[in-house]
């Protein structure tokens, strides 16, 4: 049994980590979040010791690095993006091996600091990247690398679209301030282009068509794939046959025209990711890279509008 610290305990995605960590069973000893309606711990680790200052919850950590029964072996971070690096620093100062969620940092030349702290603690830093764990992600990425054994040139045409609705809090919040997220290719998309570029290969090229607060839309060209690509946390660009049945969210990947069905299997991905983790596997910072330096350049273009190949869901916010 391993124990845990968890930085970012009453955020959306904080119930996955503690469940992951439940569920690989072991054990959470600490908790640390500035906002305190933490009610969510009472059916996971109701013993568990609950910080809502940092500095509180580093020395508590630090008394713990002293006593091999209270050892704290990992430091899971599931705070908002802007504070990944700063959270991740403080994980490997305190020797602990650190879990972050993606994105892992908003700057590629974070990754490089990171490296270097890595070599000097001896610990290893990790990234929650669950898409590469999804069944039907590894199932294709088998297929593709079998189809470009016959033909490594293959060039395909991938449609990537993903809208997650959101109402006007989120716009409030830190996910809306650029900033502190980096904005909605960060927040929300990081992970698809992770899976891309992992089947795919390496961005080779990358225009955006439209980058609104709400949405972003671009194209980039990969190795051995062309990506159309649309993002989006509006309600109203979700397709209207959609929003018939209830459904709030849409997620497609087309690849020459054939939909890829995935929209199952994401409820235990973070536990999968865990128990990878801690089996000596687990995907850390160089894993991470690509993707990070992804939405980086994304961040930096200028928007085309409606020119080149664009996204069709472009018609949805520019005219």
């Amino acid at each position: 049994m391993k124990n845990f610290a968890l930085i970012g305990a009453s955020g959306y995605i904080a119930p996955r980590h503690m469940k992951a960590i439940k569920e690989s069973d072991n054990n959470l000893i600490v908790a640390f979040d500035p906002y305190d309606g933490i009610g969510i711990m009472d059916s996971n680790f109701p013993e568990a010791h609950f910080f809502t200052e940092f500095e509180l919850f580093d020395s508590f950590v630090d008394r713990c690095q002293g006593n091999e029964k209270t050892k704290i072996d990992y430091i899971s971070i599931a705070s908002p993006n802007y504070l990944h690096y700063s959270h991740i620093r403080a994980a490997l100062k305190s020797r602990a091996d650190a879990i972050c969620e993606k994105p892992l940092v908003l700057d590629p030349k974070e990754i490089e600091e990171l490296l270097v702290m890595e070599k000097q603690s001896g610990k290893k830093v990790y990234t929650i990247l669950q898409l590469r764990l999804h069944d039907s992600i590894v199932a294709l990425r088998e297929k593709i690398a079998e189809e470009l054994k016959e033909n490594p040139n293959k060039i395909y045409e991938i449609d990537l679209t993903y809208i997650t609705s959101r109402g006007r809090w989120y716009f409030k919040s830190w996910k809306g301030d650029e900033a502190k997220s980096g904005g909605i290719a960060s927040n929300i998309g990081v992970h698809f282009f992770d899976m891309l570029s992992w089947i795919f290969g390496e961005p080779k090229e990358s225009f955006v068509h439209t980058k609104k607060p709400d949405a972003n839309a671009g194209f980039m060209r990969l190795k051995n794939a062309n990506v159309r690509w649309f993002l989006s946390v509006n309600y109203e660009h979700i397709p209207e046959e959609l929003k018939a049945r209830g459904q709030r969210t849409y997620r497609s990947i087309t690849i020459n025209g054939e939909e890829i069905e995935f929209s199952e299997g994401f409820t235990d991905l973070h536990t999968k990711s865990y128990e990878d983790i801690l089996s000596g596997g687990g995907f850390g910072l160089k894993e991470a890279r690509s993707s990070i330096e992804m939405v980086s350049s994304i961040r930096k273009l200028t928007p085309l509008g409606l020119q080149g190949q664009y996204h069709p869901f472009c018609t949805k916010v520019l005219s």
